[in-house]
């Protein structure tokens, strides 16, 4: 299985309040600005299968917003609890377009939020 670099936004267009959501060939991705640089992972929690984007980002760490699990950005780790990691996808920036790497495959259900 190989990543499929999918283009994103503009960098200069990225959202102030620091995270985006959106569905790339399939999937459904959280970008969030930590510093510098971007992250990216899958945009469901591992444990209740909502959407981590309409929780709050603080610190590194995305909460969710049904029971309060925090997974760091930067990993994908749970912090704190006993759910599974978040599934990570490369960022880059190229020529001024932020890219998100994801599988070739599509997402398996244990991937896709119940909400959608």
């Amino acid at each position: 299985m190989s990543d499929n670099w999918q283009p994103l936004i503009a960098e200069g267009d990225f959202p102030e309040d620091g995270k985006l959501a959106a569905k790339l060939a399939g999937w459904y991705v959280l970008v969030a600005r930590e510093g510098d640089g971007f992250h990216a992972v899958n945009d469901r929690c591992t444990h209740q299968a909502s959407l981590l984007s309409s929780g709050r980002i603080r610190r590194g760490a995305v909460m969710c917003p049904l029971h309060g699990a925090r997974f760091e950005l930067a990993t994908g780790r749970c912090m704190g609890g006993a759910y599974k990691d978040l599934r990570q996808f490369a960022v880059r920036v190229e020529a001024g377009m932020i890219e998100v790497a994801v599988p070739d495959s599509p997402p398996g259900m244990d991937e896709i939020p119940v909400s959608v």
